[in-house]
């Protein structure tokens, strides 16, 4: 099995082109995905987040707003928080690789590929990327986003430069959305087989 290792930093086009790989019959696992689950309704982190930030979570799960003033800006409390939520996303990251063994090959879709140290678990690393124009276009069009949120979250990533000088393939997204699609196909289709 071929393990691509997806990422790229907010408003490049990551989540399309994770659907784009899922459409082609590539099982993707979705980071952010599995977080939101284990800070949802029965989340399994939900209790020792409750611990380690009193009044951060309720019954349908977590007070999104009040977890995050304890950590943006907060480099201890967000290193307390990884620890909790980073190995129950590695449980379900084995999990899915167990379920999935049998694949040609899966995508593991990780924000902090880079950061993490999670590409060293990769055959292949894939980074996706558009001009900065486009990307900020995109995440100010979120709702609830400002200009500050946005420089805040760019100054926790790495620069979409590094990302793209690590990468084996990088995949533009700023070109539209057949551009991508066909970029998308050439991989895929250039996958060895089993």
């Amino acid at each position: 099995m071929i393990i691509i290792g997806l990422t790229g930093s907010i408003g490049m086009g990551k989540s399309t082109v994770a659907g784009m790989f899922r459409k082609l019959g590539v099982p993707v696992f979705d980071a952010d995905a599995a977080v939101r689950r284990l800070q949802g309704p029965e989340g399994r982190a939900l209790a020792a987040i409750e611990a380690a930030f009193p009044g951060t979570t309720h019954a349908g799960g977590l007070h999104r707003d009040k977890l995050g003033q304890h950590v943006f800006g907060n480099a201890a409390a967000l290193k307390k928080l990884e620890s909790i939520l980073h190995p129950l996303v590695a449980d379900a990251q084995s999990a899915f690789l167990g379920a999935h063994r049998l694949k040609r090959a899966v995508v593991l879709d990780v924000p902090l590929l880079f950061e993490k140290g999670g590409w060293q678990r990769c055959d292949l690393s894939v980074v996706v990327s558009a001009p900065y124009r486009v990307q900020r276009a995109r995440v100010l069009a979120r709702p609830g986003m400002t200009v500050q949120k946005f420089a805040g979250i760019l100054k926790s990533q790495m620069d979409d430069r590094e990302k793209r000088a690590l990468a084996d393939v990088v995949i533009e997204t700023g070109r539209g959305r057949h551009h991508t699609w066909a970029a998308v196909q050439r991989l895929v289709h250039s996958l060895p087989s089993a």
